[in-house]
């Protein structure tokens, strides 16, 4: 009788002091156990709370002083040209449209996992296509329809913007139509970011896989990160074959999830916020004015002044040729990506 009275008090005092501990903002371990009793979690499940704090074992936890408020995705699309330089075929060798229609799914299914997880948050995705058939669009019109996250898509205007290209390049070369076309999106889609945009801004183009957590890793990322180093960020969700041909130092950060790494150069599928945005205005605009070589050569100038970070595995699979150094990230299910996102209706 007197041992069970003593376990009654025990597990009494032991609630109290949980409840204690949660509301001074403290964490309690059970190791023995593998158990969090002040989150009702086990060791191995996700301990962060988004604004909040980030945890991870057993570094500890790093409160959150820069907290994402919203997120917005700005999808280019063109479903009528394969490949904007090269003649190649890509990975799996289908029309364009199916991978704008997979790479469309896989940011829808994303998004709503985020959305679930980080009810706070606001999301949105902006889609800017060019010269898609008008059955293609009225698809994606359906798959974003189902998808209970604002949206719109609009239809680029080339001549809104053919004046403020250059059409020689650095190559002295004739700028292409389809290059100009591309320049024109990222054109309209910066100035849709400046406009209508309040926090994170992902620009992707539209034959980028995502895995389902992408989203949820990258803004718990954001956080984390630029929390610890008090700076704002650019995120590349691909894992690019480059960063394997060389030997090049670098700085390892821990992500949410997985491991993030300082990486010099990208295409132009990126994450980043209004605040850098609007810092670097007139270098970003000058990659839609004139064809530099390489073509994103601006996007790698700012990166020697700021922090762009890519994750160790990859969380996006670009479905380019096979042989790109751009292109399929190492040591990544393809074939998964891809069947996973196969039912886009």
């Amino acid at each position: 009788m007197k041992k069970q009275n003593k376990s009654q008090k025990k597990n009494i005092l032991k609630k109290i002091f949980i409840k204690i501990s949660r509301i001074l903002g403290y964490e309690i371990i059970d190791q023995n156990n593998f158990f969090v009793p002040t989150q009702e979690k086990n060791l191995n499940q996700n301990l962060s709370i988004q604004g909040k704090k980030s945890i991870n074992l057993p570094l500890g936890e790093v409160k959150i002083s820069r907290k994402v408020n919203a997120l917005t995705v700005i999808f280019r699309s063109c479903t009528n040209v394969n490949m904007l330089t090269q003649s190649k075929k890509r990975l799996f060798d289908k029309e364009k449209s199916e991978y704008t229609f997979r790479s469309l799914n896989s940011i829808i299914s994303s998004l709503k996992e985020a959305k679930i997880k980080f009810p706070k948050i606001q999301f949105d995705i902006f889609v800017i296509d060019y010269e898609s058939k008008k059955k293609d669009i009225e698809h994606m019109n359906a798959q974003l329809a189902k998808s209970n996250i604002k949206h719109s898509i609009t239809s680029l205007n080339l001549n809104e913007f053919d004046n403020n290209i250059e059409k020689l390049n650095a190559k002295n070369e004739r700028v292409t139509k389809n290059q100009m076309s591309n320049m024109a999106n990222i054109h309209k889609s910066l100035l849709m970011a400046k406009n209508h945009c309040q926090d994170l801004i992902y620009f992707v183009e539209d034959d980028y896989l995502h895995k389902l957590d992408t989203f949820s890793e990258m803004i718990l990322t954001y956080e984390r990160i630029s929390s610890q180093i008090n700076r704002e960020l650019i995120l590349c969700p691909a894992d690019y074959p480059y960063l394997y041909t060389k030997i090049d130092s670098t700085n390892i950060f821990l992500g949410a999830n997985t491991h993030w790494r300082k990486i010099e150069e990208t295409l132009c599928t990126f994450l980043t916020s209004k605040t850098l945005l609007e810092q670097y205005w007139s270098k970003l605009i000058s990659m839609c004015q004139y064809e530099h070589y390489p073509f994103e050569q601006p996007l790698h100038d700012i990166y020697k002044s700021e922090y762009c970070l890519s994750p160790i595995p990859s969380l996006a699979m670009h479905c380019t040729n096979v042989n790109s150094i751009f292109g399929l990230s190492p040591n990544l299910d393809w074939n998964k990506l891809w069947e996973d996102n196969k039912n886009y209706l």
